[in-house]
């Protein structure tokens, strides 16, 4: 028996690392899979689109250990697209009940370099299509009153990370969207969740490693942070016993699962009078000082130069 024993579901980015490993997962743990990959490169959202290769493999692993599985290679940028898969589970399996959506591109660069389209791509793919694959299918989950959302956000849009702007400003965004359909979905049993990840996956393997810290660094995370262990989290999130856990934002480290706070105020100030520039300046913005969030820039995840 197993915890998604009867459950129908869709993974995006099913064909590679965290995608692949939450659809594997899924299966073993009784699920009807269906195995969503682009097939396209990392910093091209679609350039090699079209290869349905990446997701029938996967699919084809799952049917081999016995599982049922069937694949798509449309691209979650397109809604229609998206609404084929929520008819094709539904065709094949004759339901949904879940969605993990890991689907991701990268175009890093200092915000100051950035091209608009770099910064569009990485919107469409994370921003668009969190909503593209939640909008699609949010009906049918509150008709049927049961539905969960595995979203992901990245620490690099919780806490920031120089060279990545576009990839940051989607994944905070995808965070409080999860957040805003977990509030709205709560009396019709639907849940939604995001985690930030940290495995070495094909995506991290892209970035530039610029010292011997940075190489000591990204050896650790491929030894012990991979993108199996962050499966574990996704899958439960969709299982039945865990339909009292929603609007939350969870990391996985290794084999450690953190809980994240959400932005709440931590300090304020009040002036009879109203506040001016000038008193802001000399009272109001100094007696805030002591509460302020460092940059940390000096403690990015990834190596980038801060020019």
């Amino acid at each position: 028996m197993g915890v998604l024993d009867g459950k129908v579901v869709l993974v995006t980015g099913g064909g590679n690392g965290i995608g692949k490993e939450c659809a594997l997962l899924a299966a073993r743990e009784g699920a009807k899979v269906v195995v969503n990959d682009l097939g396209g490169g990392l910093t091209d959202a679609g350039s090699d689109a079209g290869d349905a290769g990446p997701a029938e493999k996967v699919a084809q692993e799952i049917r081999a250990a016995g599982g049922e599985a069937v694949s798509n290679s449309d691209s979650v940028t397109e809604y229609k697209a998206v609404e084929g898969m929520i008819e094709q589970a539904k065709d094949e399996f004759g339901g949904l009940n879940a969605i993990m959506n890991p689907a991701g591109i990268l175009r890093d660069g200092m915000f100051h370099k950035m091209s608009e389209e770099d910064w569009k791509a990485v919107i469409d793919v994370h921003l668009h299509g969190s909503f593209n694959v939640t909008r699609a299918s949010v009906n049918h989950f509150r008709d049927q009153e049961d539905g969960s959302y595995v979203l992901f956000t990245s620490t690099t849009g919780l806490i920031g990370n120089i060279g990545q702007a576009n990839y940051g400003a989607a994944k905070l965004g995808i965070a409080s969207l999860s957040r805003i359909i977990a509030m709205e979905g709560e009396r019709k049993n639907v849940r939604s969740n995001v985690i930030a990840p940290f495995a070495w996956t094909r995506m991290i393997a892209s970035i530039p490693v610029k010292d011997e810290a940075g190489k000591e660094r990204v050896e650790r995370m491929k030894d012990g942070m991979r993108a199996d262990q962050v499966a574990q989290l996704a899958v439960t999130l969709c299982a039945e016993k865990a339909k009292d856990v929603s609007g939350q934002i969870f990391s996985v480290r290794g084999n450690e699962v953190i809980l994240f706070d959400q932005p709440r105020p931590v300090k304020s100030v009040a002036r009879l009078e109203g506040w001016t520039p000038e008193t802001l300046l000399e009272q109001g913005l100094p007696s805030m000082k002591g509460s302020f969030m460092d940059l940390g820039a000096t403690t990015t995840v990834f190596p980038y130069e801060p020019i």
